[in-house]
């Protein structure tokens, strides 16, 4: 399963990348730090809607336009996973969710990764 925040990184970057603009620019712009952008685009922090709002008008982009792409590549890889295929098209077997590992007596959750 996908997760949220790394594709709407990949799609900003991907919209960024279209305009052939580089983090520094649309940092600029959007009035955000280069390393906070960096980490957005990588999927490692989860923009506020105030923050994306900001790096989409930096990139000259409907909020709307930003979702309806998160949306539209969400739905493809839903719809891959239902038919146990991988984003290559290489099958895979259905996976089980395995019990939390357990830390100092603690059960530890992590969140599923998903490859870039």
């Amino acid at each position: 399963m996908a997760v949220l925040r790394q594709v709407v990184g990949e799609t900003l970057r991907a919209l960024r990348l279209r305009q052939r603009r580089t983090l520094r620019e649309v940092s600029a712009t959007a009035r955000v730090s280069l390393g906070y952008l960096s980490e957005v685009e990588r999927g490692q922090k989860e923009p506020s809607s105030e923050l994306l709002a900001a790096i989409c008008c930096a990139l000259d982009v409907e909020l709307s336009e930003l979702f309806r792409e998160v949306s539209d590549t969400l739905y493809r890889e839903e719809r891959l996973s239902r038919r146990g295929l991988s984003a290559t098209g290489s099958t895979h077997a259905r996976m089980t969710p395995a019990a939390p590992p357990v830390e100092g007596g603690v059960q530890v959750r992590t969140l599923p990764t998903v490859a870039a």
